[in-house]
């Protein structure tokens, strides 16, 4: 496709941003640079030598990385940014961030002196943790970076179905860069995904200090980076030379001083930038003494004077950097490079130990000297600019991206139809089961077909996708023609690509999916619109993505998950293409309640709750309902992990009565229920039930009373037990788990037998709910190519295993050790 049918297709343009400049806007954005700088390097310099210290841990912070953001981010937030743009900053720039948002209003100073500290701003910026205004949680490095992208596809998709709310304006997507964070790969995963969607109205700004934590980056570096994005149809803008060295290259000797700096290794300038204005003098007047124009140059300017000109690169030259973020007026994704110094402005900048470097007591009493801040007033607003006050003030109320206040919006519940999910059949796995829900939900003409938004890495066939998207089509920005259709070659797969499609096709990449239902989990706060987001991949590969989906977490981000195929159940498949230790993953993943149901009426169950869960947000919560199930996060909500399976199961025939329905929730039912004083009970999880239930037919006679338990949830039984613990040490003494009253009747010197197809940590914990002994019956090791049959017997599964366990657990009961 050419550019310019492209360009045909792009959506509306809405970039009328142009503030009206005061005469003295370059002076006010000068001073308050400045003050950036002073205060996020006195947070700290607080934090790390006057806050008293109780562990002796050294509490870090990134002075130095701060530093070279400074200029950037005070005409980003100052001047550029509008309310409805937003901004992923660069994990190490937390204590600019938080300096900004103390000027404009969004930050109070207590939570500036406890940096780092219990309550106080986090290390990283966090939507969770911080108070203030924070657009994308960063930390590990490079994921709020690629958070930018698919976000931005995510505005996409609710722009083109005109779900974005009438107060709800287009906005940049932009990403502050640390330029090593350029080594993960994740953010070539996300850019090339980028490209294939061609995402709109994206901002990366590179922080180019040529400094990673522990070295100075490579000089070939930036060409590659160059190519690369402009391969990806970005625009790139490099900013490097500011102002001052622009009027000196014009001068005689002033282009062999750009060759000079332009052929410069990093390691060199990063050191000439430390050593100062002899060190810069005695390497010029050596490599360049003879040029025309440079001892001249070089006599009218002191060391500071020719310490200033030498470090005034773009990045750090208000005039430059707004002048290029002005001139980009389209919706084109553009890549700017801005050359900065790490630690500009501070005792140690270009130092390449600096990364963790913190200034001493006397370096920081210095640097107050010249920042003209008196003692005793380091927190105060303006205390040490020129400026007055009161213009300083006024300039901060007229700020463009502050005129709104909080900057997150909120969107109405969608309501769920009771008869919405819903699936039949005498023989299903839940794999399948969960393609028929939604195959069905597909046909349905709801708000809630319409808001369910589904994503895969490559694998929306394999994991029972292929109904839904065949009625709704997949997402694209053009109108795309099926080529086996026209020409009528028979395919099973109605692949229609349009704007009015529901599914978003990703490439082979976990971390790329995880971060876009990070994306679009978060639509109703960053676009005022609800989606529900439904992702899919094979259950083992959550471990590829892990590190991404934690971040979805943290975020507080709203999605559903299935990991499907699960287990050794895929038999054939071999050790690569089978899970273990999902299990465990699903049960410790904070923000995500996990679920393995057995029977497809169980799953419909759970997807019924699951999009209700989605929605909460504590606002309904009480007092006593947070003292009684808040570690649940059934009032606050959250996500939701399915981990299904592709072996069909013959269904129980029954009615999803009200009370099977809330204990298939809690997380486990009774299928045969135990005798009182029980001695016995078999639990199990998930696609291992017919086993559970052969070994239970074979010993109900021997064993009278013996129990069946289905659990399908050890994550919420789990966490529902720890709560009561935990209430009941608080004084509730009433305060009970429904894992306690599902075991109430045993025996207390009863046996449990518990069984997945997983780890057997994932049950084994059971037993210490009552004292109860415990044989756990699970997989330990990788997996190997055989059928159902072969692993379950090789690994301990199978009926016989099973009735062993119980021998074992039994004999071990009445011999009472």
């Amino acid at each position: 496709m050419s550019a310019d049918t492209a360009s045909s297709n792009r959506l509306p343009q809405q970039h009328n941003r142009q503030r009206p400049e005061p005469a003295d806007r370059l002076a006010s954005l000068d001073a308050l640079s400045q003050k950036v700088l002073w205060l996020s390097s006195w947070m700290i310099h607080n934090a790390n030598h006057l806050r008293p210290s109780r562990d002796g841990l050294k509490v870090g912070g990134h002075q130095a990385s701060c530093a070279s953001l400074v200029n950037l981010m005070t005409a980003l937030y100052f001047e550029v940014l509008e309310p409805d743009d937003r901004i992923a900053v660069k994990p190490h720039a937390s204590p600019v961030f938080h300096a900004i948002q103390y000027l404009l209003g969004n930050q109070d100073v207590e939570s500036l002196k406890t940096f780092r500290g219990f309550g106080g701003t986090q290390s990283y910026p966090s939507r969770t943790k911080d108070r203030d205004d924070v657009d994308f949680s960063t930390g590990s490095v490079g994921l709020g970076v690629a958070m930018s992208s698919f976000a931005s596809l995510v505005q996409d998709y609710l722009d083109m179905k005109q779900l974005l709310p009438k107060e709800v304006k287009r906005g940049r997507m932009v990403a502050l860069v640390g330029d090593a964070e350029l080594d993960e790969g994740n953010v070539y995963e996300a850019l090339l995904e980028g490209w294939k969607h061609d995402i709109r109205d994206v901002w990366w700004i590179i922080d180019y200090n040529r400094q990673s934590l522990d070295s100075v980056v490579t000089d070939r570096l930036f060409g590659q980076i160059d190519q690369l994005f402009k391969t990806m149809g970005w625009r790139v803008v490099t900013l490097k030379y500011g102002k001052k060295l622009e009027a000196v290259f014009r001068k005689p000797g002033g282009e062999a001083l750009r060759r000079w700096i332009d052929d410069c290794p990093n390691s060199l300038y990063s050191a000439l930038v430390f050593k100062g204005g002899d060190g810069w003098r005695q390497h010029l007047l050596a490599d360049l003494g003879d040029e025309p124009g440079i001892r001249e140059l070089l006599e009218s300017l002191d060391d500071d004077a020719l310490c200033d000109l030498m470090t005034n690169l773009a990045g750090h030259d208000l005039e430059t950097v707004l002048e290029a973020f002005h001139a980009i007026d389209d919706d084109r994704p553009t890549c700017f490079i801005a050359y900065t110094i790490k630690g500009f402005g501070l005792p140690f900048a270009g130092h390449k130990d600096n990364h963790a470097g913190l200034m001493n007591l006397d370096q920081m009493a210095l640097f107050q000297e010249r920042q003209k801040v008196p003692e005793g007033r380091e927190w105060d607003l303006f205390a040490g600019l020129d400026l007055p006050a009161e213009e300083l003030r006024a300039f901060l109320d007229s700020v463009p991206f502050n005129k709104r206040g909080t900057r997150r919006y909120s969107a109405p519940r969608i309501e769920i139809p009771k008869d919405a999910i819903a699936v039949s059949g005498e023989r299903l796995s839940t794999q399948e089961g969960f393609g028929k829900i939604l195959a069905d939900l597909a046909r349905s003409e709801t708000e809630l077909a319409d808001r369910i938004v589904t994503t895969s890495p490559d694998v929306t066939v394999s994991t029972n996708l292929g109904g839904w998207v065949n009625r709704r089509g997949i997402f694209d920005r053009h109108d795309r023609e099926d080529i086996f259709k026209e020409e009528k070659v028979v395919s099973a797969q109605r692949w229609a690509m349009s704007p009015q499609g529901q599914h978003i096709e990703l490439g082979i990449a976990e971390n790329n999916l995880f971060i876009l239902l990070s994306a679009l989990g978060l639509s109703h706060s960053l676009f005022g619109s609800r989606l529900f987001p439904i992702g899919t991949l094979y259950d083992p590969f959550i471990q590829r993505g892990l590190d991404s989906l934690n971040y979805a977490c943290y975020q507080d981000s709203r999605f559903i998950i299935a990991g499907t195929p699960s287990g050794i159940t895929l038999a054939p498949e071999g050790g690569a293409h089978q899970s273990v230790s999902t299990p465990l993953i699903g049960m410790a993943q904070d923000g995500l309640a996990s679920f393995e149901p057995a029977y497809a009426d169980e799953l419909a169950a759970i997807l019924r709750w699951s999009l209700d869960y989605l929605q909460r947000d504590g606002e309904e919560t009480t007092a006593e309902t947070v003292g009684r199930k808040s570690w649940l996060r059934d009032e606050t909500g959250g996500s939701v992990y399915l981990r299904l399976s592709t072996r069909s199961l013959q269904q129980p025939d029954r009615e999803m009565t009200p009370e099977l329905h809330e204990n298939i929730i809690r997380g486990g039912y009774w299928l045969e229920l135990p005798e009182k004083n029980s001695e016995l009970v078999i639990a199990f999880s998930g696609a291992v039930a017919p086993e559970a239930r052969a070994a239970w037919e074979s010993l109900k006679e021997e064993v009278p009373g013996l129990g069946l338990l289905c659990v399908t949830s050890a994550d919420r039984l789990n966490a529902d037990w720890l709560a009561a613990e935990r209430a009941r040490q608080q004084g509730h003494s009433d305060a009970r788990a429904h894992v306690e009253d599902l075991l109430a009747p045993l025996a207390s010197d009863a046996a449990l037998v518990t069984i997945l197809d997983g780890h057997p940590a994932t049950l084994g914990w059971l037993g210490s709910v009552r004292g109860h002994r415990v044989q756990a019956l699970g997989v330990e090791h990788f997996g190997q190519s055989g059928d159902i049959a072969d692993l379950y017997r090789y690994y301990g599964l199978d009926e016989d295993a099973l009735i062993d366990a119980c021998a074992a657990a039994l004999l071990s009961r009445r011999r009472g050790s």
